[in-house]
């Protein structure tokens, strides 16, 4: 065996592909033939419950129940939507903004991957964003205001 079939044997899968395209035409034809699967040879026969219940991110484990109970969070903060600016908390907000920025990557990089935990963060933060910017621009507007009263007490007086 020459020293370049070593190298591919031991190399990336990447180099492996490559050493198939080498080969002759008949064992190409049979490794193309032992390398494809029928899709009933693994499939299991417990029910999507079962699987659940034992999934390493299934229903008896807080990966399932904490973004469950965290959308509690996000539905307050949407119904927040109807209340007015200036009786919102920016520190609250802000705070929720950046928990729901930050948990959202770190849902993303953990073993299992929580994608479910990474969907509840990710609109918490989307709710957060929302309502800081309505904050800021209500504190905008407020800063606006007095030179905006001063002019129409002007205008009033010039007027009489």
């Amino acid at each position: 065996m020459s020293p370049t079939n070593n190298l591919f044997r031991a190399a990336r899968p990447a180099f492996r592909a490559r050493q198939f395209f080498f080969r002759p035409k008949q064992q190409q034809q049979q490794a193309g033939r032992a390398r494809f699967q029928s899709t009933t040879a693994g499939a299991s026969t417990e029910s999507w419950a079962k699987r659940m219940w034992n999934s390493p991110v299934g229903l008896k484990t807080v990966h399932f129940w904490a973004p469950i109970m965290k959308w509690a969070l996000v539905i307050a903060g949407i119904s927040d939507f109807a209340r007015p600016a200036e009786k919102l908390s920016l520190t609250q907000n802000a705070a929720l903004t950046c928990t729901g920025l930050i948990w959202t990557r770190w849902c993303l990089i953990i073993k299992p991957k929580n994608y479910l935990l990474a969907a509840v963060n990710f609109f918490l933060g989307i709710v957060g964003i929302v309502q800081c910017t309505r904050i800021g621009l209500w504190h905008q507007s407020q800063k606006a205001l007095p030179h905006k009263v001063e002019e129409a007490k002007e205008a009033a007086v010039a007027k009489s």
